[in-house]
Order: structure tokens, then sequence, then C-alpha cells
């Protein structure tokens, strides 16, 4: 199921099912699915997910919106390269 969808989005209540029905392996895969409350509009959800990237390391997953699809191609580059430098400074010895 996870290398068919990029992203997951599941309600409140299955949200808290899920590790008990299906176990660990969608967070091991980096695919645990994002909450969706019953009065959230689903469409912009669907967008916020959609534009949003993941950086994964060894045991860390952060998700960060670098933009929008309407920026400019040296917008987005800029962005990119904020949130990758930022990344680096993070990281044990650079």
């Amino acid at each position: 199921m996870t290398k068919k969808c990029d992203a997951l989005l599941a309600s409140e209540s299955l949200i808290k099912q899920i590790p008990q029905v299906l176990g660990p392996g969608l967070n091991k895969a980096g695919n645990f699915p994002s909450m969706l409350t019953h009065n959230e509009n689903m469409g912009p959800k669907v967008n916020e997910v959609k534009s949003t990237v993941q950086f994964q390391m060894k045991l860390l997953c952060l998700a960060v919106t670098f933009g929008h699809i309407k920026m400019a191609d040296d917008e987005l580059v800029c962005n990119i390269h904020l949130a990758v430098n930022f990344q680096v400074l993070l990281l044990k010895k650079n």
C-alpha cells in the first residue's frame, strides 16, 4: 500500500486504530497518514499534503513546504537552498 501512494490521509478515529491493525509498517516506510479532522475541508488538506516535501534521515523525518506551485523557479530554488542549508547546520559536524 505504501508503494502505491505518495501520501495518505485518515480521520481522527482511524489514525488511532492504524498502529493496532497494521503495526509499525507505515511508520517504518515513512508513510504514516496525515490526520484529517471531521470539520476540515478535504481539498485544502490534499493541496497541503501535495506541497509538502519530507527530509528523511536515519531517525528523523521532517516535513517542510518550500513554496507554492505559482512561485517562480528562482524563488523555489532559493527556498530549497535555504531549507537544505538549514538542515546541514543541524547535522553533527555540518
